[in-house]
């Protein structure tokens, strides 16, 4: 079956009341763009001429009917209106999913409740459905973009999809590479884990290969990798946070990176502070705490947690004391 097939049934099949709330691609029309384009052109090819000559006497060829080479409306079409779908889905997926964990890892008197509440409804079991549903709404809206794009690249013979797709990674809107996927991924895990949830046909991992990874499967048998290695120490990620670029990082090593104390974290970095790996300035300030996907390490690396978790509090008492004895001779004056 074709994908915009497989798409459409997608779309209308059992998420449909789902997907009535939120953005998706417009593929069929965007396709129908794309042939019409495609007719065009073949038309001006068989068309050399209009049948007026120019200033200098040879043939005018037939631009001022066709413009495929240029095509503004593609351009218009496709780049301004794929910029704004890839953006509200992006932003649908990552506030839907920061539900659904915040109410996961929720502590105190919230999460009392919520366990409480969990004695009289399944409030859990309707969280991973919803999960489920948003992996497959992601990955269905992404491999529909990237097709298109392929297809326009084809059609026109140019570049301009991948640079679109280019500019879509540092617009930070790619959504395949979304922090909040990985963190869906490790909530979708270590719910299957705990409570024997349904079989887990999304996400696979790794942890003891030279470069750990979680697989995420994707239609047509398509596996995408996301290496759970901390770009510093080269170590599994411990305490991780991804920067805004989606790289990710120790949270020690992330703070030793922008010049900050552990116990001050990333938000007290300099706007100018750096990613280690890309180099994108202003990353810090909203980075994002990988609970789930810390809590997924803590599981199955539980020696090697432990042994993290004792050597960060040790630097952080150690920041810490350096620290308050340099405000304390400021204050003193010597």
């Amino acid at each position: 079956m074709k994908f915009g097939e497989t798409f459409m049934e997608y779309l209308h099949g059992e998420q449909e009341g789902f997907l009535d709330k939120c953005s998706h691609v417009e593929y069929k029309r965007l396709k129908k763009v794309l042939k019409s384009c495609r007719v065009c052109r073949e038309s001006r090819d068989s068309c050399p001429s209009n049948g007026h000559d120019d200033d200098n006497g040879n043939p005018q060829l037939h631009h001022e009917f066709c413009q495929c080479e240029a095509c503004p409306l593609c351009d218009q079409m496709f780049f301004s209106e794929l910029m704004k779908e890839a953006s509200e889905i992006a932003g649908f997926f990552t506030s839907r999913v920061r539900h659904i964990l915040h109410l996961h890892i929720s502590t105190g008197m919230q999460g009392y409740l919520l366990r409480f509440r969990h004695c009289f409804t399944n409030d859990q079991q309707a969280m991973v459905q919803e999960g489920r549903m948003l992996i497959e709404y992601v990955t269905m809206n992404a491999i529909a973009m990237r097709k298109i794009l392929k297809k326009y690249d084809k059609v026109h013979s140019s570049v301009n999809g991948r640079k679109f797709k280019s500019k879509m990674q540092s617009e930070r809107i790619e959504l395949l590479q979304s922090p909040w996927l990985i963190e869906l991924g490790a909530f979708y895990m270590n719910f299957n884990e705990r409570d024997g949830g349904e079989s887990n046909k999304f996400f696979s991992y790794d942890l003891h290969s030279t470069q750990p990874v979680m697989t995420m499967m994707l239609p047509d048998s398509v596996k995408l990798e996301y290496n759970l290695s901390c770009a510093i120490c080269l170590e599994l990620v411990f305490n991780p946070y991804a920067l805004c670029c989606g790289h990710l990082f120790c949270k020690s090593c992330a703070c030793s990176a922008a010049s900050v104390m552990i116990f001050q974290g990333l938000k007290a970095a300099s706007p100018e502070s750096k990613c280690p790996v890309c180099r994108a300035a202003g990353v810090y300030g909203d980075a994002v705490h990988m609970l789930e996907l810390d809590l997924f390490l803590k599981k199955r690396c539980k020696e090697y947690w432990k042994e993290r978790l004792v050597a960060e509090r040790a630097e952080m008492v150690k920041q810490s004391k350096e620290y308050w004895d340099l405000q304390t001779k400021f204050m003193i004056g010597y």
